[in-house]
């Protein structure tokens, strides 16, 4: 069972950037779909983005396309979410998630079966 630690959250203004970091635990990860989620209080979780495998497909969610790009590096079991001209609405907790196998071209929760603790990301 993979396991998911995320990490590079915290406190940025309105405009900055971060990049969040997910370290996966398994082999072999360069045949998942790799996600990024986010879930503010009181609101349900939303899919971010999501990365093929191999990286050569992304995905993104309306709110967030263009300023956020996903990527990975396999070789390093890692996933990164560079996040530019962050707004307060971004604020959230952010989840990595594994999916085995392809993406869907959708970002749906239910379709991934492996997630970290999360990563907290407050704009103000």
């Amino acid at each position: 069972h993979v396991q998911l630690v995320e990490s590079g959250g915290g406190l940025v203004q309105v405009g900055g950037s971060l990049r969040l970091s997910c370290a996966a635990s398994e082999r072999g990860l360069n045949r998942n779909c790799m996600g990024w989620f986010r879930q503010a209080p009181g609101k349900e979780r939303e899919g971010v983005a999501a990365i093929s495998p191999g990286g050569q497909l992304t995905y993104y969610g309306k709110p967030v396309k263009g300023r956020f790009t996903i990527s990975r590096d396999n070789a390093e079991k890692t996933v990164y979410l560079q996040m530019n001209s962050l707004k307060p609405e971004d604020t959230a907790m952010y989840y990595c998630a594994s999916r085995k196998w392809g993406c869907t071209g959708e970002l749906r929760a239910e379709d991934y079966s492996a997630w970290g603790q999360g990563t907290q990301v407050t704009v103000s």
